[in-house]
């Protein structure tokens, strides 16, 4: 009779539930750079660069997979606010809640800015080309759409993504859930990223100047090696782990 003695390497980090926390929540991050990018940069260029987008032949399903996958983006922000808030709770009730609340208004925002695309492609598809169309005020409301897109882009993925940072980078500061120099390239980034939005927003300069681009690497930076670290690494041994693992009073 040959008996098996359980391993504690690897299994152990399969069945543990705060391992497995912060891998989901690390590739939900990733996950919102996976499909924001390429929607952004590729797959909404025609409508987002083309003012004469409604009354040309399109490209309508290149903007409509586009616009679902800024969609996965907004449930996948809402997704790593959720998942970790069980645990950094413990750090702040208070700052953690927050965070939940301003992730899910970011992707509410960023679906307004989807909903004004999509409507940019039925007008194109319902009106232009017919006979007696004005040409050119279905290019001043598909203009609108395109406008009403890029100011969602700039209080959702950016003014949002620095409340963000300000939340729960401070949360993982605080409780050195990660290394403090992740969250802290967060907490420097928010108020540059506010202030090059408060730039953009009087006219000094617009969303692709270099500046703005800066502006916003650490944010970019930030996010990216949080989803990283907590794939790959996972969390920190932390007095807010020793607290996540207490058992519940019966």
């Amino acid at each position: 009779m040959t008996t098996t003695i359980p391993t504690t390497g690897a299994a152990a980090v399969r069945t543990d539930p705060l391992r497995r926390t912060a891998m989901l929540a690390g590739g939900l991050y990733l996950l919102t750079f996976a499909s924001s990018i390429p929607a952004r940069f590729f797959f909404l260029d025609p409508v987002l660069s083309d003012p004469d987008y409604v009354i040309g032949s399109g490209a309508d399903t290149r903007v409509l997979v586009g616009g679902l996958l800024d969609m996965v983006n907004a449930l996948a922000c809402i997704a790593t606010a959720v998942v970790l808030y069980r645990v950094v709770r413990r750090q702040s009730e208070t700052l953690a809640l927050g965070f939940v609340a301003s992730r899910i208004l970011e992707a509410a925002i960023i679906s307004v800015g989807v909903v004004s695309l999509f409507a940019a492609v039925t007008l194109r598809q319902d009106l232009a080309g017919t006979a007696g169309a004005d040409e050119g005020a279905l290019v001043a409301v598909g203009s609108s759409l395109v406008a009403v897109y890029e100011w969602t882009f700039l209080f959702g993925p950016n003014v949002m993504a620095a409340v963000n940072a300000l939340l729960l980078g401070t949360l993982m500061y605080r409780s050195g859930l990660v290394p403090r120099a992740i969250p802290l390239l967060g907490l420097v980034g928010a108020p540059l990223l506010l202030a090059s939005v408060i730039g953009i927003v009087f006219g000094t300069h617009d969303l692709t100047a270099g500046v703005h681009v800066l502006a916003g690497a650490p944010i970019f930076l930030w996010e990216l090696s949080l989803g990283l670290y907590l794939v790959v690494k996972g969390f920190r041994p932390s007095p807010v782990i020793a607290r996540a693992t207490e058992p519940s009073p019966a």
